[in-house]
């Protein structure tokens, strides 16, 4: 059966007293519009559009690399307008369409899944997402006849007391039968106070042509929808202890849950520990056996197996086997560290390739460089890659030794097995095997203090 969704991502969300479309707004790391393209995607939709209207072109591209296609809601009147403005969309299918929005980041695949089974198995022309809660407020109330189906939604301005005390609330989350819905669009009006036309109209518009109309019962956080930040601040920390929940499930020990900070994307090892104060974002992958110890930021990096990182910044790059870092240091996008490599206590690593066992334990900046395997870096050395104008490259051979407080000035090559001095500064090549001095020699002045009446009694 041929599967596609609308996601309704238009609204202005005032409420977020935002610059940005609320669908914009990040949870655990993630859009909230592409936590919800990722959930339709996974549960088997071919494919999806999304329906835009402000900051149209700001959702267009945070959503480009999901390969989905756009309709645009110019004014705001209503659900049922908006998925009539993707109605263009659904021309020429047959199937089934999800209509799901994008401010509703926490419903799971499964959950999505079970609806469309539900609606399949059942032969229903709509079936809806619905949560339980015990004081339903101001959503609208699921009225069910007999039969279990749904005969009905009750706005909750327009409930009787009896229908105030139904505890099934509508989540505003739908499956539809694509030729049925494309129907009801053509029969919805606006004659209501707001002017605007409802999604749910479609439900008693069905009803009245005795379709059946079924429902899921998920869980109440789920359905949450955000509309503020104190909601968006919820969402997070549904999110968050969902992911920590299943990251220990599949064996990765967090010694404090609810202070670590692991993106929706982020993938781990078994057996590796994670302290408290980690954030772990975007699509980071995360080996065995490694050992994160506390406040460091990974972002979109590979981390492989028996890592011992230590409050330190990584972003868009690659750690090697057994390497250690920190604590202190900042691996800058495009590096590549290899295996068995220590990067120590305020060392600054960028755009640079680390050949295995070399050690660069402290205060060094390696930027633009390719450094080969065994080498060592003494302290206070500098890769001078800039001259104000261009980025230049330094290449470093195998077993270099680099002698404290060396500047390296770029473009420059360093052999195999050479060695240079400390408190030199390295403008030519040094050769195989050679010793490089580049410094003033020292002259010592006698009596230079006393001439100049400098003695401390």
């Amino acid at each position: 059966m041929y599967k596609c969704a609308i996601i309704m991502a238009a609204g202005e969300g005032k409420r977020m007293k935002s610059s940005y479309s609320k669908v914009l707004h990040k949870v655990c790391g993630k859009e909230m519009v592409n936590h919800v393209i990722d959930v339709m995607r996974n549960a088997g939709m071919g494919d999806i559009d999304v329906v835009v209207g402000r900051s149209a072109e700001e959702v267009k591209k945070a959503t480009k690399s999901r390969q989905v296609s756009y309709s645009l809601q110019a004014e705001q009147l209503g659900t049922g307008h908006a998925v009539k403005c993707g109605s263009h969309f659904l021309e020429g299918k047959r199937g089934v369409v999800a209509v799901f929005t994008g401010d509703a980041p926490l419903v799971r695949v499964e959950t999505v899944v079970e609806l469309l089974k539900k609606h399949e198995n059942e032969g229903f022309s709509a079936t809806l997402l619905t949560a339980v809660i015990e004081d339903g407020g101001n959503y609208g109330r699921i009225v069910r006849n007999s039969l279990g189906e749904v005969e009905r939604i009750v706005e909750a301005k327009d409930c009787t007391e009896e229908e105030r005390q139904i505890k099934e609330i509508n989540a505003g989350m739908y499956v539809f039968d694509i030729e049925k819905l494309v129907e009801c669009l053509g029969k919805l009006k606006n004659d209501n106070a707001q002017g605007e036309y409802y999604l749910t109209d479609v439900i008693g518009i069905l009803r009245e042509d005795k379709h059946k109309v079924g429902a899921v019962i998920a869980d109440y956080e789920e359905t949450l929808g955000v509309n503020s930040r104190v909601e968006l601040a919820q969402a997070e920390e549904v999110l968050k202890n969902r992911i920590n929940r299943q990251h220990m499930e599949n064996g990765v020990t967090l010694i404090d849950p609810s202070h670590t900070y692991i993106g929706a994307d982020v993938s781990i090892g078994k057996d590796t520990v994670i302290y408290p104060g980690n954030i772990l974002e975007g699509k980071t992958l995360i080996g065995e056996s490694c050992v994160l110890y506390q406040n460091s930021r990974i972002s979109n990096s590979v981390i492989a197996n028996g890592v011992e990182i230590q409050s330190s910044v990584i972003i868009d790059s690659n750690i090697g086997e057994n390497t250690t870092v920190g604590p202190f240091a900042y691996v800058r996008p495009e590096s590549s560290i290899g295996s068995n490599v220590r990067i120590g206590d305020f060392v600054e690593i960028k755009k640079s390739v680390i050949g295995n066992g070399t050690k660069v334990s402290h205060l060094t900046y390696i930027g633009d460089a390719k450094v080969g395997e065994n080498c060592n870096f003494g302290c206070g050395t500098v890769v001078v890659n800039y001259d104000g104008k261009n980025k230049y490259k330094t290449v470093i051979g195998n077993n270099a030794f680099i002698g404290c407080n060396t500047n390296l000035v770029s473009p420059v090559e360093v052999k195999d097995n050479s060695y240079i001095a400390a408190g030199s500064t390295i403008t030519k090549e040094v050769p195989d095997g050679a010793l490089a001095i580049a410094r003033a020699r020292q002259i010592n002045i006698e009596g230079w203090v006393d001439k100049k009446n400098l003695r401390k009694k």
